[in-house]
């Protein structure tokens, strides 16, 4: 109990490790749950994509099975770096011209993402984790 109210450096990276992944998988559910596949494919469409419904429907796939094993821990650095390259495609077909700030200051900027790829960085980098 050393460290209370905090949790150890090992169990603070199990945490973290688990957690968030989900966020993945919470966006890719409300992309479901809301309808706005085709919405979403629409817009990738306006940017010169095609098979844009195919391609959501992959992007939202890998954000429900990658966010899973990824939390259960399972390819850590072969996930993450798929979720690091979605996040920088998102950054630069989305988020850029948004400017930088996600909330309060901005709307639909890249901090939040360039947040998650960090956090991406430090799961991938990190090895088993044991609980100490």
């Amino acid at each position: 109990m050393k460290n209370f109210p905090f949790p150890s450096l090992s169990q603070s990276l199990l945490l973290f490790r688990i957690l968030l992944p989900l966020f993945f998988v919470a966006h890719a559910v409300t992309r479901i749950a809301n309808g706005t596949i085709d919405r979403f494919a629409g817009f990738l469409a306006t940017k010169g994509f095609f098979a844009t419904t195919v391609m959501v429907w992959g992007i939202t796939a890998y954000e429900i099975i990658g966010g899973i094993a990824l939390a259960f821990g399972y390819y850590k650095k072969y996930l993450s770096l798929g979720f690091i390259l979605m996040l920088i495609m998102g950054n630069i077909i989305i988020h850029y011209e948004n400017g930088w700030w996600v909330g309060e200051h901005g709307e639909g900027g890249m901090e939040y993402s360039c947040a998650l790829i960090l956090g991406l960085i430090v799961i991938a980098s990190t090895e088993k984790e044991s609980i100490k």
